[in-house]
């Protein structure tokens, strides 16, 4: 039977793709996004699907539809967006929750809560379990966000809780490959722009600090299980590549996949910046079945391909 489902962010980077995994798969899906940080180019293959809408809404404003589940995806992922307009960033992670989880009350859906590794801040424990509470600065430049997201979370298990909705949590770890934004000051794609540019390339700190990258196809595969794991199982539950990497070793793994001459800069380490971020993914591969399966270079060699075609160059 054909699923009607809303995606919030449904023309962002990781919504696009979902977008196009929920089309492929049978179902009709509403697009919502206010086009802040989501692009019409990422979605407009879609467009001539006749089971494909797209709805242009800003979520802090209630949205009335009828539809069957719920991905709720909308809000700025990247620090230079964030921090744009950080009372508009938390109010999408606190009215934007509220709103689309009184949508789900009133339907009795099903609903998911795209949540983030940000959750965890300058984590003191290594690898990141679910059961960290972590280590989060409130007031600084990164809050919005963080905190943003960690109220989401407490919102979705209150409503959870006390109206019976049920919500399906995943904290999503650092995401890339195609459609991620040029400009959005994101490591890999700052990386691969500023390589095929000839660019110097800017590592900030020494290069030792490190991330954890998973593919977006893998990502988009752990949301998809976890909104089809059963009832009453709510997460929330870690989605990411447990292979750590320095940044350093980012820097010229992406020089060489692009060919380029670029030489790396060190720069200083922002604010709040989180030292080591790594995933303990024990919870998805025994509750989603879901092990990362892209290979870090196969990922970037797409990426690179992306961008090598990209009007931004």
């Amino acid at each position: 039977m054909r699923k009607r489902i809303l995606v919030t962010g449904g023309a962002g980077f990781i919504g696009s793709h979902l977008s196009e995994r929920l089309l492929g798969e049978g179902n009709e899906v509403v697009c919502a996004d206010n086009f802040f940080t989501g692009s019409k180019e990422n979605i407009s293959h879609l467009l001539s699907n006749p089971y494909f809408e797209v709805v242009r809404h800003d979520i802090c404003f209630p949205l009335y539809l009828e539809v069957d589940e719920i991905y709720n995806l909308a809000c700025p992922a990247s620090p230079i967006h964030y921090q744009f307009d950080p009372v508009q960033t938390t109010k999408v992670n606190v009215s934007g929750s509220i709103n689309m989880l009184g949508l789900a009350k009133r339907l009795n859906i099903k609903i998911f809560q795209a949540s983030t590794s940000e959750v965890y801040g300058d984590p003191a424990e290594h690898p990141q379990r679910e059961s960290y509470w972590g280590n989060v600065n409130p007031i600084g430049p990164r809050a919005c966000y963080d905190e943003g997201k960690r109220c989401a979370e407490t919102l979705f298990f209150d409503y959870f809780r006390q109206h019976g909705i049920q919500i399906k949590v995943l904290r999503i770890f650092n995401t890339y490959g195609p459609r991620m934004l040029p400009n959005d000051g994101r490591v890999v794609s700052n990386f691969i722009i500023q390589a095929l540019k000839g660019e110097d390339i800017t590592v900030y700190g020494d290069g030792s600090h490190t991330r954890s990258f998973c593919y977006v196809d893998d990502t988009v595969e752990a949301i998809i299980r976890m909104m089809g794991s059963p009832d009453g199982f709510t997460g929330p539950v870690n989605a990411g590549n447990p292979e750590e990497v320095t940044i350093l070793s980012l820097a010229r793994k992406i020089i060489e996949i692009a060919g380029s001459r670029s030489k790396v800069v060190f720069s200083d380490l922002p604010e709040d910046d989180p030292r080591r971020r790594k995933p303990d993914i024990s919870l998805a591969r025994t509750a989603l079945g879901w092990n990362p399966g892209t290979e870090l270079e196969a990922g970037l060699e797409r990426t690179v391909e992306y961008f090598r075609s990209h009007p931004a160059l």
